[in-house]
């Protein structure tokens, strides 16, 4: 039987378009939506809840984040082909690639490369030195997420994607950030298309089951779902 995809994001305005897109074509029936909340503690914890309780046929981090080298647009997608965070761990995703081609076919603009999760927002120099040492862009979640993926369901496929709402040129703090967040809203819930054939292909392909691990915590139930 297919399972449901979970999807995992961090803010209220990701929920929203993520909720308004088109999911028609999910596999496994409607995905579970849920909201970590915020940074890596926060995401990290509610991403193990979730995953304790088990029945999703894949993971999907999906959301909002920042470019820190030049050639990507605001409204663009990063594509994590592995994710890093500063204490040196790397999380491959060997289902990116699929997940990038999905969104080029649904007519985004996609970048596949390495996301890397911070535990603060990263502005100026210090963008510079991330995309020196390779990362095309950052978040503040997603190595959080599939650290409890590690422990909880390590062989549940993953997949993360960041919008991208502000780059070097135009900051946070800029003006032009508010335009530019409304098109990365637009982008992710365009996306959505490609989130749902990215998961019906993964279902074509066998896998074995994926079992959770104990746990000692109590399971909670998402606090969104569409």
């Amino acid at each position: 039987m297919t399972e449901p995809l979970l999807v995992l994001c961090a803010l209220a305005p990701e929920a929203w378009a993520l909720r308004g897109g088109d999911w028609s074509g999910a596999a496994g029936g409607p995905p579970v939506l849920a909201r970590t909340g915020m940074g890596r503690r926060t995401a990290g914890r509610r991403a193990a809840a979730l995953l304790d309780v088990g029945g999703y046929g894949a993971l999907l981090i999906a959301g909002f984040g920042a470019a820190v080298g030049p050639g990507v647009r605001p409204g663009e997608v990063i594509v994590a082909d592995r994710v890093t965070d500063a204490e040196g761990r790397t999380h491959p995703l060997t289902a990116a690639p699929a997940l990038a081609t999905a969104l080029e076919e649904a007519g985004l603009r996609a970048h596949l490369g390495t996301l890397r999760t911070a535990d603060h927002v990263v502005r100026g120099a210090e963008r510079s030195r991330l995309h020196a040492e390779g990362a095309l862009a950052v978040d503040m979640e997603a190595a959080a997420v599939l650290a409890a993926r590690a422990e909880h369901v390590p062989d549940l496929p993953a997949a993360v994607l960041r919008v991208v709402v502000d780059t070097p040129e135009r900051e946070l703090i800029r003006p032009g950030t508010l335009p530019a967040g409304f098109r990365a809203w637009r982008a992710l819930r365009a996306a959505v298309p490609a989130l749902t054939a990215w998961h019906r292909q993964l279902n074509a392909a066998p896998r074995p089951p994926t079992t959770p691990q104990p746990s000692t915590q109590p399971s909670t139930l998402p606090q969104e779902a569409s």
